[in-house]
């Protein structure tokens, strides 16, 4: 069968660049040990992202683009990998890990030849990878007039801005009940992916990738707030009033301006991201957290 792949290298990383460069040879050489040895595979066809392409002279085009390819490689820290996350949807993703703690990038850069080689080879002879989903999580209006890009760590709504003076009364209703209202700076949701992200540094709690959960985790909040855990099937409502001015925002990037008093729904995404490849070991990735 054809095979399609995708390769994005961390922006301004002469690395990484280099990496997609030895990548694209690499599958070049095996196409041609397949035609010495008589098989018939069709070749393996290769796009890299626009500054990649400028960098090594590829083929290029934009990682939205890239949605038709068998699996896209990340090459960079877990920011790159969100960034692609964001634009491929549930295309397959490889991650190479060039960062520091490599929650999902599970592959070092001196593995990567193997690795991806070794998946074109299973994708021509299954026709298809394995791997592991991770949720993605959606924040939309109460009047579902707007929903937010969806996110692969976590949600969050506060106020105006962090710190004093900043925060907004907020309140957290599960199931229809109310857990927690307060003046809080804010309120974050997170996937057990982000719960070593945002959700960490506010004191949330470690969830292994393995568990199927949400995190709600208030932020400086005036009055107990402990975090909660729940069924990623829960009905989740954050209100936000006594505040001209608040925001939702999905990891950490895409955000909308609300207007108080409102109230912001979250649930988990139709479409989950797919992770291909070997896994990263959790437990050993912690001891690199600061």
């Amino acid at each position: 069968m054809d095979v399609a792949v995708g390769i994005v290298a961390q922006r301004g990383n002469e690395r990484a660049q280099e990496l997609a460069a030895t990548l694209i040879e690499a599958l070049e050489r095996e196409d041609d040990r397949e035609h010495e040895h008589g098989h018939e595979s069709a070749p393996v066809s290769v796009v890299v992202d626009n500054a990649t392409g400028d960098a090594v002279d590829a083929p290029a085009r934009p990682v939205g683009e890239m949605t038709d390819r068998d699996f896209v490689v990340s090459i960079g820290g877990d920011g790159t990998l969100l960034f692609v996350a964001r634009e491929v949807g549930s295309t397959p993703i490889l991650g190479v890990n060039f960062g520091e703690v490599g929650f999902l990038n599970a592959v070092t850069p001196a593995d990567a030849v193997d690795v991806v080689t070794d998946l074109v080879a299973e994708l021509r002879t299954t026709g298809s990878l394995e791997g592991r989903e991770l949720t993605r999580l959606e924040a939309t209006s109460q009047d579902a007039d707007w929903t937010l890009e969806p996110a692969l760590n976590e949600i969050v709504v506060h106020g105006p801005r962090r710190g004093h003076g900043g925060g907004a009364t907020v309140e957290v209703q599960v199931d229809g009940d109310c857990y927690a209202a307060s003046h809080a700076d804010g309120v974050l949701v997170a996937t057990p992916t982000g719960s070593t992200a945002y959700n960490l540094s506010e004191r949330g709690p470690i969830v292994h990738p393995s568990a199927d959960g949400l995190v709600v985790t208030g932020m400086a909040t005036a009055d107990g707030m402990p975090s909660l855990v729940v069924d990623p099937e829960t009905d989740l409502e954050i209100t936000v009033s006594d505040t001209d001015t608040a925001y939702v925002i999905s990891d950490g990037r895409n955000r909308r301006r609300l207007d108080p008093p409102t109230t912001v729904t979250l649930s988990v995404a139709d479409e989950p991201i797919r992770l291909v490849g070997p896994q990263g070991n959790f437990i050993e990735s912690l001891e690199k957290l600061d």
